[in-house]
């Protein structure tokens, strides 16, 4: 593992909880009603699959529960293909994928390691 490995690592889960946060006692409806809220979540997406994207191929193979490529692959979306960006996609990877991320993250990243 590389040093700045945890360093990206605490970063996707002090993002992961951020997006998490913007959530709370939102609803779909509000979420399509809210640009701000939008863009902030494709943002904070970004970010969790920049730093994936800056984790190293060794810890990426020692820890195959989280789905890099996917994570990656949204990042790339989003910035690439932002034009066609699916709200249904975002909002279900904000209210279903990121709990288990940070589930999984929180599992493997020292606390000191996490900005929050």
């Amino acid at each position: 593992m590389q040093k700045d490995d945890l360093v990206f690592l605490g970063h996707m889960l002090d993002t992961a909880r951020k997006a998490l946060d913007k959530i709370q006692g939102k609803s779909r409806s509000d979420y399509d009603a809210d640009e701000n809220l939008r863009l902030a979540l494709a943002h904070l997406i970004q970010i969790i699959g920049e730093a994936a994207r800056r984790v190293s191929p060794e810890w990426h193979t020692a820890h195959p529960e989280i789905p890099w490529s996917e994570i990656i692959g949204m990042r790339h979306k989003v910035v690439h293909d932002y034009l066609n960006v699916d709200e249904d996609i975002v909002w279900e990877v904000v209210t279903s994928d990121l709990s288990r991320l940070v589930a999984a993250l929180e599992r493997i990243v020292p606390p000191d390691d996490v900005d929050a």
